[in-house]
């Protein structure tokens, strides 16, 4: 993990070490950072974070990947941290919030619906592991959205 700077940020920092679930890892990882962003940083900051999070880690993807000999490998979670932070952006980070988004996200990124599953497959390098994420996440807010506007007149 630590014989390139890649690798670090491709593995989450650590999480996509975990022998179980590395995916779900990376996700939680998302949530102190969000925090974060949200206690000291403006809107400008947080998503300047996330776009330079999302460059970075299609490199670093890219990168892990290349050197594992497998493009999209379990243990690479930047994909998950990123998208995962992107969607807190918009759900906020209440801890209701930030459950029903966790939820939502991890479900569609294991069922990978239509065209994730498609994306996923066709594209086998540090960009097609980010952008199958970033549709999950997509998907997942259009659900969160949905629910807010059914539960909350």
């Amino acid at each position: 993990m630590l014989h390139h700077p890649a690798h670090f940020v491709a593995l989450g920092f650590g999480a996509g070490l975990a022998p179980k679930a590395p995916g779900t890892f990376g996700t939680l990882v998302a949530i102190p950072i969000a925090l974060a962003l949200r206690a000291y940083g403006s809107d400008a900051a947080y998503v300047g974070v996330v776009v330079l999070l999302l460059v970075i880690g299609t490199w670093a993807a890219h990168e892990t990947g290349r050197a594992l000999g497998v493009p999209d490998h379990g243990g690479i979670v930047i994909d998950e941290i990123v998208a995962f932070l992107a969607m807190l952006f918009f759900t906020g980070t209440t801890p209701l919030r930030i459950a029903f988004a966790f939820a939502l996200f991890r479900f569609f990124d294991i069922v990978k619906p239509p065209p994730i599953r498609q994306l996923d497959a066709a594209m086998k390098h540090g960009v097609g592991v980010m952008v199958d994420d970033l549709v999950a996440a997509g998907y997942a807010l259009l659900v969160f959205a949905v629910g807010q506007r059914l539960v909350v007149p």
